[in-house]
């Protein structure tokens, strides 16, 4: 099958959106598919305001013969960002179905860097973008009840899964305990309420973004490691003693299941994401108080993290996007290839 991706978030982006969707194109092309990914560095683009490692693509007349040029057998709108507009427009103006994936909690995050936007725009502008898709992937039943709540529609899961190759547990050295975050240096991660904590030992941070500078000369005490990858950041979990997630706004928080994999217990706040992802005292510990949590996740047993980590395939997970595929003429993917998968089941 010819499947097409349509992402305004891809390589060199490092975050969980460009992780997953990595993964979901080397599984499906495992499986034989021929996957296309149609991101901004096929365009003309330009920085985000504000997010300068965001490319924005301008040159948006060229996405519908793209899309016609690869003569997809379905169509997957990864991202709400210019491309997926365009993409949209284009499919609905021939009547053709697409499907669509609601990766991070967008009016939250607009609402912490702009707090003058309401919420209920930013609601109103996915139940606009997602209201003619045909099947809106989310990544957990809680996010699925939630964004029910708030009218969308056509909602089915897509778990993500974990490289167990890459990510599992190695030889720690003895010391003073390590504090782990991993992700992007940004408002809307709530990094202060982990940076502020009076832990023991170390605190490191590996990513980047716009509060970089501004955290890196407020709290000089802990390790700015930049952007990792591969095998350098597996090594970082695995020899951390606790990820730290302060987040209370991610949709899920893939790198709370790369660090269990790596047998590293999580710390967290009990909100949607951390809840989906972590079993309470057994791979993490979740507390409104997020220094306690921080100091208790140094006692459970990594071997049992890294068990619980290693049953999320992503074998799994792209089975489970096939699910959700409608075909152009609207029909089921799976059910078009003569293939049954009981993954979303």
């Amino acid at each position: 099958m010819r499947i097409l991706v349509v992402s305004d978030a891809w390589a060199p982006q490092v975050n969980g959106v460009v992780t997953s969707l990595q993964a979901l194109v080397a599984e499906l092309r495992g499986m034989g598919h021929l996957v296309k990914v149609l991101s901004p560095h096929d365009f003309r683009h330009l920085p985000c305001p504000s997010y300068p490692e965001i490319p924005l693509a301008w040159d948006l007349w060229r996405v519908g013969p793209a899309i016609r040029d690869f003569r997809p057998d379905c169509v997957h709108l990864a991202t709400e960002g210019p491309l997926g507009w365009a993409a949209r427009r284009w499919l609905m103006r021939r009547g053709l179905a697409f499907s669509s994936a609601i990766h991070t909690r967008f009016p939250e995050y607009v609402n912490t860097r702009w707090p003058r936007i309401p919420l209920a725009w930013g609601y109103a502008f996915l139940r606009r973008f997602h209201r003619p898709s045909q099947a809106v992937l989310v990544s957990t039943e809680r996010l699925r009840d939630e964004f029910a709540a708030h009218g969308l529609r056509r909602l089915r899961l897509w778990r993500k899964g974990v490289d167990t190759e890459l990510f599992q547990p190695r030889p720690r050295a003895a010391g003073e305990p390590v504090f782990l975050y991993v992700g992007r240096l940004a408002a809307e991660k709530n990094l202060r309420a982990f940076l502020e904590l009076g832990l023991p030992g170390e605190k490191r941070l590996v990513g980047d973004g716009p509060e970089r500078e501004a955290l890196q000369a407020q709290y000089p005490q802990a390790r700015f490691l930049g952007y990792q990858q591969g095998e350098a950041l597996a090594a970082q979990f695995a020899t951390a003693s606790v990820l730290v997630f302060p987040s209370r706004t991610d949709t899920l928080g893939l790198v709370m299941l790369e660090a269990l994999a790596c047998g590293t217990p999580v710390a967290a706040f009990p909100v949607p994401g951390p809840l989906d992802v972590l079993q309470p005292g057994v791979t993490g510990v979740m507390d409104e108080d997020l220094g306690r949590a921080c100091l208790a996740a140094l006692q459970l047993d990594r071997q049992r993290c890294a068990e619980q980590a290693a049953r999320q395939s992503w074998r799994a997970s792209a089975l489970q996007f096939l699910a959700g595929q409608p075909r152009l003429d609207g029909e089921p993917a799976l059910e078009a290839l003569g293939v049954v998968s009981t993954a979303g089941a």
